[in-house]
């Protein structure tokens, strides 16, 4: 019998069965189709020198008018921005006490230094940095106590514990002295979502002694900040809290600061969301305070400043600046800036905030109702199309919201950890024409999987990667993610998984559904393949890509017969030269292909393979 081709349609299929998606592909990982023909995924090398307190959640990356390109990184403890390799600390201060204010109290034996400080209004894992302190007697000297110091437990409003580097001794008896002055940073987030009120909620020792929990009140839900940038300087909101500003002329030696404490009209107290719009360079804060209500926050109230400002929201006749308030739903989830208008996710509708000009300044216009969205960071713009993920669906904005049919919605949905859907995280990979979103998987707490679309060739796949953050074309016009190691990646940079030193490899692989023979009705017998594949852009001498047919006899068995075979390159001058044919002693009614790759320095994409099948035997 003739060579028979085996083509499969792009993408992976999961919600039908495996027999049902014949021709096509049914499982893989860090595997993307171009073309549609399926090739492992770029690889990722550490940007970052240090690693990031706290889980990264949002990431925001723009240039300076001196060509300096920083990167905005935002966890659930910490507000960083990135010049060159090195993350520094700008997380706003709070307050700031009265000298002498501070008093310190050290056990003979122990770490552990009580401090005293009425009305501070910390949580557990806060920062407060002191300075002014003399030593206590003994060995807890000035220059250990002068220092920033992470809270470890409250004790109750007025005191908490902190943890030294050294341990006390009998002579550690003093308190600090009367200069003492702490600098508390704002308030941390939650790494992890949590729900409800009252005892048992929340997370334990986030509050104080014998008090019940609040997961309302700041800090104590998932931390998630948004970030922009207001020509050169940098504007971020923490989700729940303030609205900061950072002047990059000051510096990477200062932190930023609340623009309720800037000169100004009338600065939003508390928001949930804040972006400068690209086109009318206005400040645009979502889920805020209302003008002459400062502090009471309003889910659905949208309030703009005056154009080319970020300090002044009062609106007047003399300004542009105004607020507007969504009619449908409860509260703004997520806000998404095109280059026409800004998208506006509420927990039940999506509306078109745009710029339409003086009397105004804005318009808002419902273009659905009943539409949701995972989670804050669920959607993601390409050009004027907005993308996102629902509760248990894919959507499309490009004037019209409506669904995109996906074949592993099934697969993805069901296999989510629901209570986590908040860390969604929509990411776009604009080379590829792709948009990611990586989620928690059902037996995870944090990001661990991710489903790709591709837009342009609209297939979809999906994969292993653990990724809390994406920003596309940052520094080096490369992708930027955040990993749950602390660490920032640059992505579709070399082809291994830069996490380890030395890299590792990146393990990929495609596997087909069923094969058959006419209707599946006969028996078929493989004896060889002739591998159709390249290894262009690998680095390793030898990049070895494995074939492994399975068969079976019916759908419902298990693939009890197996062999594999490796295909390497052998020669790349004066054109790729591979394995020519691998041989097989394979019989089944079906068969299936799989693809994959655990070496360094490996890329493979395959073509059209050919296979050696004939009919064999009883029907």
């Amino acid at each position: 019998m003739a060579l028979q081709k085996l083509q499969f349609r792009p993408g992976i299929v999961r919600d039908t069965t495996n027999y049902t998606n014949e021709g096509g592909w049914f499982d893989g990982d860090k595997v993307r189709f171009r073309l549609g023909l399926p090739e492992t995924i770029g690889g990722w090398t550490r940007f970052t020198t240090t690693a990031l307190l706290g889980v990264c959640r949002d990431l925001h990356s723009w240039t300076s008018l001196s060509g300096t390109k920083y990167v905005g990184a935002g966890t659930n403890l910490k507000l960083y921005v990135v010049a060159g390799n090195d993350p520094v600390d700008i997380t706003p201060i709070r307050a700031t006490t009265a000298a002498g204010d501070v008093t310190f109290a050290a056990t003979d034996g122990s770490t552990t230094i009580t401090v005293t400080d009425t009305g501070n209004g910390v949580f557990l894992n806060d920062f407060v940095t002191f300075s002014g302190a003399v030593s206590l007697g003994g060995v807890i000297t000035a220059d250990v106590l002068n220092q920033e110091y992470q809270v470890v437990s409250v004790v109750d409003a007025d005191t908490y514990t902190i943890t030294s580097a050294v341990t006390a001794n009998a002579s550690d008896t003093g308190d600090g002295g009367t200069a003492v002055i702490g600098a508390y940073q704002i308030n941390t987030g939650l790494d992890s979502s949590a729900s409800g009120s009252g005892w048992g909620a929340g997370v334990w020792g986030r509050g104080t002694w014998s008090s019940p929990a609040d997961v309302t009140i700041p800090g104590a839900q998932l931390r998630l900040w948004s970030m922009d940038n207001f020509g050169e300087d940098l504007i971020a909101n923490v989700r729940g809290g303030g609205i900061y500003y950072w002047n990059t002329s000051s510096g990477t030696g200062t932190r930023a600061v609340d623009i309720a404490s800037l000169s100004g009209n009338n600065q939003p107290e508390v928001a949930n969301i804040v972006l400068v719009s690209e086109r009318d360079r206005h400040v645009i804060a979502f889920g805020c305070d209302p003008q002459g209500d400062p502090g009471n926050q309003d889910p659905l109230i949208i309030r703009f400043s005056d154009q080319e400002s970020f300090t002044d929201w009062e609106a007047r006749d003399d300004n542009t600046a105004g607020e507007l308030r969504i009619g449908t739903g409860s509260e703004i989830i997520a806000a998404v800036q095109t280059k026409q208008q800004v998208v506006v996710f509420t927990d039940r509708s999506v509306s078109a905030l745009q710029f339409i000009g003086a009397p105004f300044t804005f318009g808002l216009t419902e273009v659905s109702t009943n539409t949701s969205i995972a989670s804050p960071n669920a959607a993601v713009a390409f050009g004027d199309d907005v993308y996102w993920m629902g509760d248990q669906s894919f959507y499309r904005y490009d004037g019209n919201v409506r669904p995109i049919p996906c074949p592993v919605e099934e697969y993805v949905f069901s296999g989510m950890n629901i209570s986590q859907r908040a860390k969604v995280t929509a990411a776009d990979n604009s080379k590829f024409n792709e948009v990611w979103w990586f989620y928690p998987s059902s037996s995870s707490d944090t990001n661990d999987k991710y489903v790709i679309y591709n837009y342009v060739e609209d297939s979809w796949y999906y994969g292993d990667l653990a990724r809390t953050a994406w920003y596309d074309n940052a520094v080096s016009n490369l992708p930027i993610a955040a990993s749950t190691d602390g660490y920032l990646y640059f992505h579709e940079n070399g082809l291994d998984d830069g996490s380890t030193n030395p890299p590792s490899a990146i393990k990929s692989y495609i596997e087909s559904s069923a094969i058959d023979i006419g209707d599946g009705d006969q028996f078929m017998f493989l004896s060889r393949l002739l591998p159709d594949l390249t290894f262009r852009n690998s680095t390793a001498a030898s990049p070895l890509a494995t074939f492994t047919v399975s068969s079976r006899d019916f759908p419902g068995d298990s693939f009890g017969q197996t062999n594999s075979g490796g295909a390497v390159r052998s020669a790349t001058a004066p054109v790729e030269q591979f394995t020519e044919q691998l041989f097989f002693r394979l019989r089944g009614r079906s068969m299936s292909l799989k693809i994959e790759s655990d070496n360094v320095g490996t890329q493979w994409r395959l073509g059209t393979p050919r296979a050696d099948i004939r009919p064999d035997g009883r029907r």
